[in-house]
């Protein structure tokens, strides 16, 4: 029906509409069951901490590069028409997707000037990373994302708190931290997501993590760091359902000098919120040991405007592979 009226009879007619139910709320003094609000939660726990429990997620573009960026076609691209990295195109592995994958572009995380303080060779692993994403990112092949980097994917997580733990759980790769308030052994060996120790500084939760096993990145653009690596995180609250998290990254191995990245966290909101199952596991399975199969699985996609031929390739030195077929 609003399409057969003009625009100021629309919004004259919707105007009426948010005034008309107004005056009905003020004059009834009830809502309809939509607008009815949640109970408040506690804005502490009963020790008199601030109260985190509840489902969180990160609302930014940090996933795909901590720093600043533009726009882009596609994370893998190549030369387009004209010989400028403006106009390049997305390569053949993801030119089927279209729009869908495209990357936001972003301000960045990265406080002071935005840049990260790698060393020569550290960088130059940094860009061949970049260049060599579909191969190399950890994500794709489900591994766990580590810390921080498990804390601005775009997948919720769940916060559990007590007095001497606080346990997180992950949607992707159902991964798992605890942070000790308590005093508490080293694990045996390192890890991805690394050995997490806290205590309250005030209100802000401080978190020293380090054990880590040098193979996870930061984000998709290749950001990586080693075994060496140390954490520092803080988490403020901002407001009952918001913090600000912070975290100082040093690694001799690979910068030069410590750096800091900060962005809000969002608690979700829904009545139902949870972080339910995604097996990605599974769904890489193809992805990563599909070039094992005697006979290949996965060959060819054909749509109404676009064919995909896919040949695998044995990587060289693959000790997986020359196990699987003797």
């Amino acid at each position: 029906m609003l399409r057969n009226l003009n625009g100021p009879t629309v919004l004259t007619a919707m105007g009426a509409a948010v005034i008309g139910a107004a005056v009905a709320v003020m004059v009834t003094g009830t809502a309809t069951p939509a607008q009815q609000p949640t109970a408040a939660r506690p804005v502490q726990t009963p020790d008199g901490r601030p109260n985190f429990n509840g489902v969180w997620q990160a609302l930014n573009e940090a996933h795909w590069d901590l720093q600043a960026h533009e726009a882009l076609p596609a994370w893998v691209t190549q030369e387009g028409v004209y010989p400028y990295e403006y106009a390049r195109v997305p390569a053949a592995p993801v030119v089927a997707l279209g729009a869908a994958a495209g990357v936001p572009g972003s301000m960045g995380v990265v406080e002071g000037d935005g840049t990260i303080p790698y060393t020569a060779e550290a960088l130059a692993i940094k860009q061949e990373n970049r260049d060599n994403w579909i191969d190399r990112d950890p994500e794709l092949k489900c591994y766990l994302p580590g810390t921080p980097r498990a804390m601005y994917m775009p997948y919720p997580f769940q916060i559990v708190q007590s007095t001497d733990k606080i346990h997180m759980t992950f949607a992707f790769s159902n991964a798992a931290r605890v942070i000790h308030l308590d005093e508490v052994a080293r694990p045996p060996d390192y890890t991805y997501m690394g050995h997490s120790v806290g205590r309250w500084d005030g209100d802000t939760l401080v978190v020293n993590v380090d054990y880590f096993n040098g193979k996870n990145w930061l984000d998709r653009a290749g950001n990586h760091h080693s075994e060496a690596l140390e954490l520092e995180e803080r988490y403020t609250p901002l407001s009952p359902d918001a913090l600000w998290y912070e975290v100082t990254l040093t690694d001799p191995n690979t910068y030069t000098e410590p750096w800091t990245i900060g962005m809000p966290l969002y608690r979700r909101l829904e009545p139902n919120a949870t972080v339910l199952d995604y097996p990605c596991i599974e769904f890489s399975e193809e992805f990563m040991y599909g070039h094992v199969r005697r006979d290949q699985l996965v060959r060819r996609w054909e749509g109404e405007t676009i064919i995909v031929d896919i040949t695998r390739k044995v990587p060289e030195g693959d000790a997986f592979h020359d196990w699987y077929r003797r």
